[in-house]
């Protein structure tokens, strides 16, 4: 492959941090220095000689350093194509061969998140650098582009690898990085002045990724587009397979609602709660939570929202798992906890949800607004002749929140912030009832003073007749059935509650 020998380079870079190896090994290859601003003093700080743009382009820094490269003095030297046509003009302008630049763009995204003011934020629009980046790779039969700060440790070992003298591989390796940096960088202006636009356009930019053991099945690869440490620290186990996060995002969507509670417990399993607690203490939370299905919670995700203490850990131990997730460990309980080196623990630190999800399906995507809706005693509607007791609503409410996260059709039975049974991504109602009283019994649990969530209406009576048949005493659903008042009146006839929500909580 045609290697080219690296003899000028322009350097103009935002952070500086990591550079200084760069410059040292340029210097000693004899590559001859140009730069801006910034990171000309920086690079006259560390004792190497450098050039200024402003003596080739004839012109200083103008408009706040808002044009400091846009110049043919500059462009010229990195657009030329190394034949005879261009560089004989860029020696009748007497205009230098730029074969290298390194680029570190001004930090929109950061300046957005950091809540600034959008003067702020404008002035972290990067022009020059953009243009600069987008410049060298499209000459990248010529020239070589380090388009950010991540691509320092790989152009550094490119250099020592080659002494300068970098292949066509090597650069075209690095126009390709060069144009992921710049679509990344115009996705989030573009996301930035969008928000809340209705003429509505479908971009997303998400900088990390990482391998998958595999997709949904072994056959299948797959490769997760996010920054999963922002969220936790992995602590031990295997790596983390398409499956995993999958549950790991509905067990930190389902216990967010509940981060604020007493000591709680979920188990899923499939992305389905199948056990649910709050307790005065953790320990009792897991041991209450296990009990709503144990045979289900084998090989689940556990999660809670209270560091695990010795007592917790060493029941959770007792039961195979495939990730625990918590705030903290107790250093006997981590210590006891990852001496099986194959269960996933996780430390959460931040309980994030995105505000929009997406998914995709046929030959687009849909999106979303994620449904952060919570519903507090305020929201509840009372039906009924009989309003609920101050006991059954607490149930209701822990209930609304159990039920949300199931799949449709979706029923969720609750005694004493219990989940005591579930029946979920049925055809029918009805028989995502009958699925949630038959699993509470094969549990042993009385149903009597139970209540009943439902994701959606009732179109008919029958459930709250198979509810109240099971010793159900308070129903929440949203209504909205133009039978409502049928399975209102069966209520009013059999002494029991019923709130409405007016909110569906569909999870398809």
């Amino acid at each position: 492959m045609e290697s080219r020998l690296i003899r000028s380079a322009l350097v103009s870079v935002y952070y500086k941090d990591g550079l200084d190896p760069i410059l040292h090994e340029l210097y000693r290859l004899g590559v001859a220095l140009y730069s801006t601003g910034g990171t000309f003093q920086y690079i006259q700080s560390l004792g190497l000689p450098a050039t200024p743009v402003e003596d080739i382009t004839g012109y200083p820094s103008i408009l706040d350093g808002r044009v400091k490269t846009l110049h043919p003095a500059v462009f010229g030297g990195i657009l030329a194509r190394r034949e005879p046509a261009h560089l004989e003009q860029l020696e009748s302008y007497h205009l230098p061969e730029i074969d290298l630049v390194i680029v570190d763009l001004y930090p929109f995204e950061e300046t957005v998140a950091g809540s600034a003011s959008e003067e702020e934020i404008i002035e972290k629009i990067d022009i020059g650098g953009i243009s600069l980046i987008r410049a060298a790779a499209k000459n990248y039969q010529s020239v070589a582009v380090v388009p950010s700060r991540q691509e320092y440790a790989l152009f550094m070992e490119m250099l020592r690898e080659t002494q300068g003298r970098l292949t066509l591989e090597h650069r075209r390796e690095l126009a390709r990085r060069a144009f992921k940096v710049s679509s990344n960088y115009d996705i989030a202006i573009f996301n930035y002045f969008n928000e809340g636009v209705a003429d509505i356009a479908f971009k997303y930019s998400i900088h990390r990724s990482d391998i998958l053991r595999y997709g949904e099945n072994p056959h299948q690869n797959g490769v997760f587009f996010g920054d999963f440490e922002q969220i936790f620290d992995k602590l031990s186990g295997k790596a983390i397979s398409y499956n995993n996060l999958l549950d790991i995002d509905a067990a930190v969507q389902i216990m967010r609602e509940l981060r604020n509670a007493e000591p709680a417990f979920a188990i899923l399993k499939h992305t389905n709660t199948c056990g649910l607690a709050v307790r005065p203490t953790l320990l009792e939370a897991w041991q209450t939570a296990l009990a709503c299905d144990p045979t289900s919670a084998f090989g689940g995700i556990f999660i809670c929202n209270r560091p695990v203490d010795a007592p917790t850990a060493a029941e959770i131990d007792k039961l195979f798992y495939e990730v625990l997730i918590a705030p903290g460990f107790d250093d006997d309980a981590l210590e006891l906890l990852q001496a099986k080196k194959n269960r996933i623990l996780l430390r959460i630190k931040d309980y994030f949800v995105r505000p929009r999800s997406f998914r995709s399906l046929l030959n687009g995507v849909v999106e979303q607004d994620t449904d952060l809706r919570i519903e507090s005693a305020d929201d509840y509607q009372v039906a009924t002749l009989r309003a609920p007791t101050p006991q059954e609503v607490g149930d209701l409410l822990f209930a609304g929140i159990a039920v949300k996260h199931l799949k449709s059709n979706a029923i969720a039975l609750v005694k004493n912030k219990q989940l005591v049974g579930m029946g979920c991504g049925q055809p029918s109602r009805v028989d995502a009832l009958r699925q949630a009283i038959a699993k509470a019994r094969a549990f042993g649990f009385d149903l009597q003073g139970a209540v009943m969530a439902s994701d959606a209406f009732f179109p008919f009576p029958d459930c709250v007749e198979i509810a109240d048949q099971a010793g159900i005493t308070a129903v929440v659903q949203p209504g909205g059935s133009i039978k409502d008042q049928e399975s209102i009146d069966y209520c009013n006839a059999h002494n029991m509650a019923m709130v409405l929500t007016g909110i569906r909580h569909f999870r398809h």
